[in-house]
């Protein structure tokens, strides 16, 4: 049994950790709420945004966009909203894991991958992935992630898929549940999917002013944007609520930790009391 001075030693260590953890437990809990309002705001806009494009997918234009038009699939992108610092349980592991299955489904079809990763532990994730090529990342968006801040990296995936570098474009991220639940999902954004098929007519279309090729241009540019910043909005809150959970374990974990010790200590102690008491009364007895 270790000694009394060695487990009190402990129990101070564990005790500043918990100090600490509870600290970033409550540091994550006053961001997600921040984070999470955030979140809300950016829905409706992504939600409304990506019906009408939905819509557009279906219009009987002359004029037919580069994005709504599908081809054989050679090569896939994939746009990964990662975090930039870790303590926040699996929250990443289940994002990584959701990417890995997209990209096996991509090799599995002969097709090559190009990665567009958004946070650092996903640049340092798939970095050590061999088959798979970075053709873009970015950085360190903090807890209030900026549209200009998105926008260089997605146009590196944008340009790809006008040059036909890519075939298709999957946006991977967490979603947002509740506070214990987050789960990492894989959509597509380009080429573009048919949304409400059955509400619509057969012929129709929007009108367009001043024309179909200048809207369709600013909109669908608009679209991705708004959908990758989306993700990165949710991902931080995801992050926040992740960190929030994961901390709270830790500090119950070290409270736990903190009694099995201090049980210990007293065992020890008593322990120590009595031979000390032993040796007395034996010397006492000798005399």
């Amino acid at each position: 049994m270790a000694g009394a001075k060695e487990i009190r030693g402990k129990i101070s260590s564990i005790k500043n950790t918990r100090k600490i953890t509870k600290a970033m437990e409550m540091v994550a809990a006053s961001k997600m709420r921040k984070a999470q309002e955030r979140m809300r705001a950016a829905r409706p806009y992504a939600e409304k945004i990506r019906v009408i494009v939905g819509h557009l997918r279906q219009v009987n234009l002359d004029y037919k966009h580069p994005f709504t038009l599908e081809r054989p699939v050679r090569t896939v992108g994939i746009v990964v909203i990662s975090t930039d610092r870790g303590l926040c349980g699996s929250l990443n592991l289940n994002l990584f894991k959701a990417t890995l299955t997209a990209i096996r489904e991509a090799q599995a079809r002969n097709a090559k991958v190009k990665l567009c990763l958004i946070g650092s532990k996903g640049l340092q994730f798939f970095r050590r992935l061999s088959g798979v090529e970075i053709s873009a990342s970015v950085t360190h968006l903090g807890d209030r992630p900026h549209v200009k801040d998105l926008i260089g990296a997605v146009k590196v995936m944008l340009d790809f898929y006008r040059d036909a570098s890519i075939d298709q474009l999957l946006l991977v991220h967490n979603v947002f549940v509740n506070t214990m639940t987050q789960k990492g999902v894989v959509t597509q954004l380009l080429p573009l999917q048919v949304m409400d098929q059955g509400k619509l007519q057969e012929r129709w279309d929007y009108i367009y002013e001043p024309g179909s090729v200048e809207i369709l241009d600013g909109v669908l540019l608009r679209y991705i944007e708004s959908q990758v910043f989306q993700g990165a909005v949710e991902n931080v809150a995801c992050e926040m609520a992740a960190r929030m959970v994961a901390m709270k374990s830790a500090s119950d974990n070290a409270g736990n930790l903190i009694d099995e010790l201090q049980l210990i200590y007293n065992k020890a102690r008593q322990a120590a009391i009595t031979k000390e008491l032993s040796e007395i009364v034996g010397g006492a007895a000798a005399v």
